[in-house]
């Protein structure tokens, strides 16, 4: 199974919340997910990311990978 870190999106419309997930790569954006490492609020002034360092460093040495928007988020902190 190839895994990867990616968002996948909360919230109500025009109102955008995602969560930084580790899921299968072949599900949809917003199917299953294998587990939830953090998140993300584009919309609060500055923007809010929470995301589990030491989750992040495991799911990545047991070879998934990161989608671009998330290596971003993770990077910047």
């Amino acid at each position: 199974m190839a895994t990867v870190i990616r968002l996948t999106r909360m919230g109500r419309k025009k109102k955008p919340f995602y969560r930084v997930v580790v899921t299968d790569s072949r599900k949809r954006r917003d199917g299953g997910w294998i587990e939830s490492i953090g998140y993300y609020n584009p919309l609060a002034e500055p923007a809010i990311v929470n995301i589990d360092t030491e989750r992040l460093n495991y799911w990545k040495s047991v070879g998934a990978k990161m989608s671009e928007r998330v290596s971003k988020l993770s990077s910047g902190k």
